[in-house]
């Protein structure tokens, strides 16, 4: 029998309404890549960001990408990479998301889009947000993700656990947003779309 499902916390039936409500919302942000590349250098991508529906709660899942990795190594982020040519935004995500960690399309129900964020390493990536059923069996390449966890929607759509910090890179000032997360400093793009998240839900 499943656990009863906390009142306050959200839920999938609150989850689909927000995303069948057409209205628009401002994003936090869209990134600052336009700052380090051009536009020709500009490559696109999509990430999915899967909202897990657990008997209890609404989760998050995320991924701890490999050190080696030429972008973004060791971070935390949403499964998700480049676009190939003449694929579409959803297609992207849900083969990217395949081909990290071994989501089955099948266990997806896909609820909308979030605004496109610009990354410094020079991706114009589409959020797109599906809701994942469990159960599912999850496989991740090894060259790429180095861990997988989940984290309470609740959790991250709690103002308190936004952080809105600064740092200099090739003589810029950059600010970005984080959401620490016990041992998890989720930051950069993944938080970015994260706050984007949280007030699209929230609007």
């Amino acid at each position: 029998m499943n656990a009863p499902v906390n009142p306050h916390l959200p839920d999938a039936r609150w989850l689909r309404e927000r995303f069948a409500d057409a209205h628009g919302f401002e994003p936090f942000t869209t990134g600052d890549g336009h700052l380090f590349r051009r536009e020709g250098e500009i490559r696109r991508a999509s990430v999915l960001v899967p909202v897990v529906d657990r008997d209890d709660e609404l989760t998050v899942l995320l991924t701890r990408r490999t050190a080696h990795l030429h972008d973004h190594a060791g971070q935390i982020s949403f499964p998700g990479g480049r676009a190939e040519a003449d694929e579409s935004v959803l297609d992207t995500a849900l083969r990217e998301t395949a081909e990290e960690i071994g989501l089955d399309p099948a266990r997806i129900e896909v609820l909308g889009m979030l605004s496109e964020y610009l990354t410094v390493t020079g991706y114009r990536v589409t959020p797109v947000v599906g809701l994942v059923t469990p159960p599912f069996d999850l496989h991740p390449d090894a060259f790429e993700v180095a861990e997988i966890f989940e984290v309470p929607l609740a959790f991250l759509l709690d103002p308190a656990n936004h952080q809105r910090n600064r740092v200099i890179a090739e003589g810029l000032e950059r600010q970005y947003y984080a959401m620490p997360y016990g041992p998890y400093y989720i930051w950069g793009a993944t938080a970015g779309m994260l706050m984007n998240l949280y007030r699209y839900l929230t609007r």
